[in-house]
Order: C-alpha cells, then sequence, then structure tokens
C-alpha cells in the first residue's frame, strides 16, 4: 500500500482483526456482485469504499425513474444508462483506485461458470428465483462463498452459502429448485426503500470479511429482518442429504 491507501483505509487497520495484512488481501481480492439495483448499489459502495481491489457488476437492466426511490447508486441524471455503468461511474467517484468492470447482461449459466471462478467471493443481489439457483449452483460447483440477500415489502433476509465448509447448505437446501415459490417482486408489492440498504451493508459485512480472511459465521444461518417491528429472527439450516446441488461437493 502506498502512503494514500494507508490513510484512506486506515480506520480499517486501526481493526486489531484487520490490520494491514487484511486491508492488503481485501486490495489483492476480486469480488462479483450480481445485480445493480437495490441490494447490488449498497454492496458495491460499501465494497468500492472499502478497497476491494476488483469488483465486477453484471446486470442487464437500465435505470429507471422508479429505481431512484431506493437504488442508491443511481441517478437522476443517468436515467437511461445501464445500471452497470452508472454504479460504475458511482463507485469510481467514490474510490478511483478500484478496478470495476461491467457485464451487460443477464447472469445465465455458462456466463456464471465463466466469471464465478474468477472471484473470491460472490454477491447475489438477483432479484428472481430461476437466477438464484443458477448462481447458487454455480458457487458449488466453482467452490466460491455465496453472499445471499433478498427484501420485499417490509421484510429482508440474508444468509452466507460457504462450499468451502464442509458443514454449510446451499441455497437449494433451503429452497430446492424444483419447488419455485409463487414469483412477486418491487414492482408489484413494494419495498420500503432504507431496507435494502440494511440488508445491502450485512452482505456487504460478510463479503468483505470473507476477502479480508476474517471468515464468515452466517453459514448455517439465515437471518431475517421484520422491518414493521425491527426485529431480527434466525433459522437454523442444514445441509440437506440429497440435496441436487451440493450432496457431490469436493472435499467430501
Amino acid at each position: 500500500m502506498n502512503d494514500d491507501e494507508l490513510l484512506r483505509y486506515s480506520r480499517h487497520i486501526l481493526l486489531d482483526a484487520v490490520g494491514v495484512e487484511g486491508q492488503q488481501q481485501a486490495l489483492n481480492a476480486h469480488a462479483l456482485i450480481i445485480g445493480a439495483g437495490g441490494l447490488g448499489s449498497p454492496v458495491a459502495m460499501y465494497l468500492a469504499a472499502s478497497g476491494v481491489g476488483k469488483i465486477t457488476l453484471v446486470d442487464d437492466d437500465r435505470v429507471e425513474l422508479t429505481n431512484l426511490q431506493r437504488q442508491i447508486a443511481h441517478t437522476q441524471d443517468r436515467l437511461g444508462w445501464p445500471k452497470v455503468d452508472s454504479a460504475r461511474e458511482a463507485m469510481r467517484a467514490l474510490n478511483p483506485g478500484v478496478e470495476v468492470q461491467t457485464q451487460l447482461q443477464r447472469a445465465d449459466p455458462a456466463w456464471l461458470d465463466a466469471w464465478v471462478p474468477q472471484a473470491q467471493v460472490v454477491v447475489d443481489g438477483s432479484d428472481n428465483f430461476e437466477t438464484r439457483q443458477h448462481i447458487n449452483a454455480a458457487c458449488f460447483r466453482h467452490g466460491v462463498p455465496l453472499v445471499s440477500g433478498s427484501v420485499l415489502g417490509f421484510d429482508g433476509q440474508f444468509s452466507v452459502f460457504d462450499p468451502r465448509q464442509s458443514d454449510s447448505p446451499c441455497y437449494a437446501c433451503l429452497f430446492p429448485p424444483d419447488q419455485a415459490p409463487p414469483e412477486v417482486r418491487c414492482a408489484t408489492m413494494g419495498v420500503l426503500a432504507p431496507l435494502v440498504g440494511v440488508m445491502g451493508a450485512m452482505q456487504a459485512t460478510e463479503a468483505l470479511k470473507i476477502l479480508m480472511g476474517l471468515g464468515s459465521q452466517v453459514p448455517g444461518r439465515l437471518l431475517m429482518l421484520d422491518g414493521h417491528r425491527l426485529e431480527w429472527s434466525e433459522m437454523r439450516l442444514g445441509r440437506v442429504a440429497d440435496c441436487p446441488v451440493c450432496r457431490n461437493r469436493s472435499g467430501d
């Protein structure tokens, strides 16, 4: 690190658990963020601010006026821009030292198989069941930790699924791929704006801890926030023995 970086990241370096070594690991790391919307926006901004050296954003959508209520990486003057380009603009303004790659497309299985192995952590900010399943399957095929989150209405939830840990379940253990729930989205159900910031910040926290070598204590737990009552609850998760995604993971 140069003198400017030592000063920029000094509040991290002061943490005993992080120090110069942990911050350097973040600077050397590559995070893949899928979705540049409500969750992806705060994740991208915090990881950029925190000095994650390389960040790849993938999203096939463009900025619309309805997004500006909660998607904090985007602005009025960037309406119509690809979300990945708008988010990159915000990230570069915050921290020009971070390398930001953008991919204007959907994260389909072929794309995921090419890009997931290049990252040290994947953060899922997607908004549909099928994409979440594809992301989970790719992460477990390639042994990359997955930080998953979702928000709808006043409710949010997140977890970490880590194929490097033998006892960690995967997303499909919790939500079997052949049992898709009815598709509900913010466009029809609504969402409380700050709640995506809360959950996105939680995702960024766990992603950063993983990249700094601190690990995560979240695998095997589903954390849920009731935004009405402002209460957290937790569900313990276990691996499903016959899970079609993670039953034959490497290392078992």
